[in-house]
């Protein structure tokens, strides 16, 4: 999104990867047609909540103690905004960046070349509104645990590439709205039986909501080359992400997001 706020920004792919500073600024009216009625996030692209009617009933589900503990340390995370006059945030996204692009010094905190990352403009803070401090927690475990797919993913290395590509930095913040909604992680209790199950997985591995942050991203990165996407469909490619999210945590006998079939992508 440009300065005066009208338009987003898509990332143009060059045949080798990630071109540096190719960034397309599209009119207003189009960036309407991607938000739809959905709540902005990034300054650009909307995340996808499918909700239910105000009439559904709802299951009510009694948490042990160790699964309140467990919610109840990730709801912590989940409350701390992104502040860039906090010396250890600063520092968290200088880390980012150094993980991203250990070959290229950055010249400062608020600089043009965040976009090659696929933030929207020159100060990475102003997209994190919706994701908060968590999202960039999920992208730096992302960039540690996963190395080579959070790369591929980053230059687009993988797959047969859309002449207009999501970016990057704003579609992890979406996938970590999109998880906090889909999980149900805002309320006291799970209100789903895939948000119960979640906190089951989380009692057993604390990094189960990072796990599966990158089962995420990886697992919509597929989806967008499958359904061969554009910028455009961006949201359709986040609703048909979560419905396989559901359905497999879903499935029997998974204990936790590491026996979640989509998991293996992570290691491709």
């Amino acid at each position: 999104m440009d300065d005066r706020g009208g338009s987003f920004v898509a990332v143009r792919r060059i045949s080798q990867g990630l071109e540096r500073g190719n960034v397309y600024h599209s009119s207003s009216s189009s960036a309407e047609v991607v938000a739809g009625s959905a709540a902005w996030l990034g300054r650009g692209l909307s995340c996808v909540c499918v909700q239910g009617s105000h009439g559904d009933a709802r299951p009510s589900f009694d948490l042990t103690p160790s699964q309140e503990e467990c919610l109840q340390r990730l709801q912590s995370r989940m409350d701390v905004s992104y502040d860039s006059s906090i010396p250890l945030h600063q520092e968290a996204l200088k880390d980012l960046w150094k993980l991203a692009f250990p070959e290229e010094e950055l010249h400062g905190i608020v600089s043009e070349q965040w976009k090659e990352m696929g933030w929207q403009g020159k100060d990475p803070s102003t997209d994190f509104r919706g994701g908060g401090f968590i999202s960039l927690e999920n992208l730096l475990y992302f960039a540690k645990r996963f190395p080579k797919c959070f790369q591929d993913l980053l230059r687009k290395q993988v797959g047969d590439r859309s002449v207009w590509e999501y970016p990057f930095a704003v579609a992890g913040i979406n996938i970590t709205f999109m998880l906090i909604q889909m999980l149900g992680l805002e309320a006291v209790k799970p209100r789903s039986f895939v948000g119960e199950t979640f906190l089951r997985f989380l009692s057993v591995n604390e990094s189960a909501f990072d796990i599966l942050y990158c089962i995420a991203f990886k697992l919509m990165d597929q989806q967008w080359l499958s359904m061969r996407a554009s910028y455009m469909e961006f949201n359709t490619v986040m609703k048909s992400t979560r419905r396989q999210l559901e359905r497999e945590i879903m499935v029997k006998d998974i204990t936790g997001v590491e026996d979640m079939p989509s998991y293996r992508l992570l290691s491709q």
